[in-house]
């Protein structure tokens, strides 16, 4: 049987989702380390035939899938019992959840069932012989912890964007296993559902982030933003106190209570760098800082920062940002 099992997701359409490949990523190269017997793939959903084939891309050697009309939508009473009836059929050592809100609810419900713990929210996985390392941050982002889980099945979430999937190959081939397993009962019924009104490029899979704060001094400089990412072919994003005064969506907060988010470059503009806002952001591979207080947290983790009105540095950043893009 496979050593590591990663839970993947599927969009509403059964479509793939980003974290499956990144997760499937993370567990082959965890599985080379500790000398497993392979990767396998759980998907729970209503339509999962496109999501199945993206997962043998990925890298999954065999996907397990439970599909029913009424796993349409994620509810824990339901999926638990299926995820349980997966990881017995299984028998993995260690356990991988993406850190979505499916994972935050779901893999400590699991691990509960199971006997076992779970390490949320990893940003790094190593071996120690037969355990696994999990580096993730701690004290609102201001410190690293690594920690391990002494118990069998290891269940550990991993943050989106952490980890770099696989290159895709459609020639791979697995095996596609259906589980016969029955969703338990719902205790809850979703009686209508809210979807925010955005365009362009999603928060989470962006590779470029442009962020602004209370610092912009009014909700309408968020347009200068928008006007930046629109050229940059990024998401913008807003502090939780640009948020609460209602200058930008909820959708598009930037922060341990809103998005974390991993890009290649994060553009913080007029936020100081709160611990819950940096953990959100931290990470990110390059963050470029902009802020007239010499003294904002935010100068402690970017690279490049610049102290100054953002008013006066938005032109020129944006012509020099503008051409590194067209130089890629």
């Amino acid at each position: 049987m496979a050593q590591i099992l990663v839970f993947g997701e599927s969009g509403a359409d059964g479509d793939p989702v980003a974290i499956t490949a990144e997760l499937l990523g993370a567990a082959t190269r965890l599985n080379e380390a500790i000398g497993g017997d392979g990767v396998a793939c759980a998907l729970i959903g209503a339509e999962l035939e496109m999501a199945a084939q993206a997962a043998i891309a990925a890298g999954a050697s065999t996907v397990y899938r439970a599909q029913h009309d009424a796993l349409a939508q994620y509810q824990t009473d339901s999926y638990l019992p299926v995820a349980a009836a997966i990881v017995e059929q299984v028998a993995p050592a260690i356990v991988l959840f993406g850190q979505t809100s499916l994972g935050r609810d779901l893999a400590p419900r699991l691990a509960t069932r199971l006997g076992s713990a779970v390490a949320m929210d990893a940003l790094a996985l190593a071996a120690a012989g037969d355990r696994v390392q999990v580096t993730r941050s701690c004290y609102g982002g201001n410190a690293r912890q690594v920690v391990t889980v002494e118990s069998d099945p290891q269940v550990v979430t991993v943050r989106a964007k952490s980890q770099d999937p696989l290159p895709e190959d459609t020639s791979r081939t697995g095996d596609i296993v259906a589980v016969d397993a029955a969703p338990g009962a719902a205790r809850a019924r979703v009686v209508g559902k809210e979807t925010a009104d955005t365009s362009g490029v999603r928060l989470e899979d962006a590779t470029i982030v442009v962020s602004g704060g209370r610092g912009l001094g009014a909700p309408e400089a968020f347009a200068d933003l928008e006007r930046i990412a629109a050229d940059l072919g990024a998401a913008v994003g807003a502090s939780r106190a640009a948020c609460d005064l209602g200058w930008y969506p909820p959708s598009q907060q930037v922060g341990l209570t809103g998005t974390i988010v991993s890009p290649e470059l994060y553009v913080a503009i007029a936020i100081s760098g709160a611990s819950q806002h940096m953990a959100g952001c931290g990470g990110s591979k390059n963050i470029i800082a902009i802020n007239k207080d010499p003294d904002a947290n935010i100068f402690r983790y970017c690279r490049f920062g610049i102290v100054d009105d953002y008013k006066k540095v938005l032109p020129q950043l944006e012509l020099e940002l503008k051409q590194l893009v067209a130089d890629r």
